[in-house]
């Protein structure tokens, strides 16, 4: 379908309502007459909106104990913390752009694998937090002394305060620290399970404080999977008490093929200057990074990676999402293998329904990694060839959309899906016909709970 969305997806349905728009954004226009109808249902009649970022959008603060055991002099003085008790910006700080510094944010971010507590645990020494949960003001900068260099959501933000909603009052932030993850049935998950705990509690909050009006998740990227996680592992009455629509921004449903030039040769995510080498032994302990590696059941037996330096008999060895173990092992990652086996193949292998109205913003058109060719240089050198396909620049189109249609075999889920095209992973939180789908969402959903008419 293409042209003017339908608000069918938008009202309650007995059953599925499945939309794929395609969007130059050309009828987009009514995006001002939305925020009057917004700022018109005033806090009486607005449903209050959570935001959960992405991975980047989460502020790290991080302090040393005597434990820590530094790999370096620079590690040692750096950063010369006083007062605050100890506590010092981890993610991110501009620090990280200088070669010897970034060497001790590796070791800072590091996680480890307890195999006889079957969790993840920081680095000996080092203690984080995140700080300012519930406002939106830690998802705005991630550093305030560089505020126009590394915004993240002040732009959604600002624009549902421009609607009329009020941080602390009906617009809330849930940051997180997004190294950690949450594991399949039976393994526990001390951190990401406590961040579901915190985020439902706000939930219920938001709701007990806007006249019991169910909350409105806009989640972007990570923060999607936080968000299905939420729903999946919540009673159906709760769901229907505190949540009135899922509304996620680039969600990497299925992972994303990228994840493996992560762990094959590091990711400098952008960030000018850096050394990937030395930072991906940091991002490889990431149990996030695992749970983002790519799906069997969304990319199947596709040959994802191949390697020159692998193969038996001096041939080529390929790797797909379903021999994922063999590719951790071969880039030097066994310790990887067992939590990934154990922990998060089994959490990605069914995708389980939102049980609440979902609508999925998403990027395409935007050149995105599909496959990576090794040398005989193996892992250790950057791929020799890399081959694109569709996507938003991060998440390849079959991981963001696939497992969403498969949603529509439900009889009471109902599913919107508006596609935006040339709208890349992170443009899609500054991206105008973005904000404009986000505020015709919940524009209808707040005219629903409202007597309010357009003149």
């Amino acid at each position: 379908m293409e042209g003017r969305p339908s608000l069918l997806a938008l009202a309650p349905a007995a059953a599925t309502v499945v939309v794929m728009l395609s969007l130059s954004c050309s009828w987009c226009g009514g995006g001002a007459s939305a925020a009057r109808v917004i700022a018109a249902g005033g806090g009486a009649g607005r449903h209050p909106v959570v935001l959960i970022p992405g991975a980047g959008g989460n502020q790290l603060e991080a302090r040393l104990t005597d434990e820590y055991r530094p790999c370096s002099l620079a590690c040692r003085v750096w950063p010369p913390v006083r007062g605050r008790g100890g506590w010092f910006r981890l993610w991110f700080d501009p620090s990280v752009l200088l070669a010897p510094l970034t060497r001790c944010f590796a070791e800072r971010m590091m996680l480890r694998y307890d195999a006889g507590a079957d969790d993840f645990r920081n680095a000996p020494g080092v203690e984080t937090r995140v700080s300012d949960f519930g406002s939106t003001s830690t998802l705005r900068y991630l550093d305030p002394n560089l505020k126009i260099l590394t915004g993240y959501m002040n732009t959604l933000a600002s624009t549902l305060e421009k609607a009329g909603y009020e941080e602390g009052r009906d617009l809330f932030g849930a940051p997180y620290d997004f190294r950690y993850g949450l594991a399949g049935p039976g393994h526990p998950s001390a951190v990401g399970t406590a961040y579901l705990q915190r985020l439902r509690l706000l939930v219920e909050s938001a709701r007990a404080a806007n006249g019991g009006r169910p909350a409105i998740l806009v989640a972007h990227s990570l923060g999607g999977l936080f968000a299905l996680q939420l729903l999946a592992r919540s009673p159906a009455p709760w769901r229907a008490a505190n949540v009135a629509r899922l509304v996620t921004l680039s969600a990497p449903w299925g992972g994303s093929v990228q994840e493996m030039l992560t762990f094959a040769s590091g990711n400098t995510l952008g960030v000018p200057f850096v050394d990937a080498s030395l930072i991906r032994d940091e991002q490889r302990t990431s149990e996030s990074n695992l749970w983002l590696l790519p799906a069997p059941g969304v990319f199947g037996n596709t040959t994802l990676v191949v390697s020159r330096a692998h193969g038996d008999g001096g041939g080529n060895r390929s790797y797909s999402a379903k021999n994922m173990t063999q590719f951790l092992r071969d880039i030097g990652f066994e310790e990887g293998v067992e939590p990934y086996r154990a922990r998060i193949r089994p959490l990605v292998e069914a995708l389980p329904e939102p049980g609440v109205p979902v609508t999925c913003l998403v990027g395409t058109g935007v050149d995105t990694v599909e496959s990576l060719v090794y040398g005989e240089g193996g892992f250790d050198e950057p791929p020799e060839e890399v081959v694109y396909g569709d996507g938003d620049g991060t998440v390849n189109l079959a991981s963001l959309v696939g497992p969403v249609k498969a949603w529509a075999d439900s009889p009471a889920q109902v599913v919107e899906v508006v596609e935006l095209p040339k709208v890349s992973h992170s443009g899609i939180l500054n991206d105008k016909s973005a904000l404009e789908q986000i505020i015709r969402i919940i524009d209808s959903i707040n005219l629903n709970a409202t007597s309010y008419q357009t003149s």
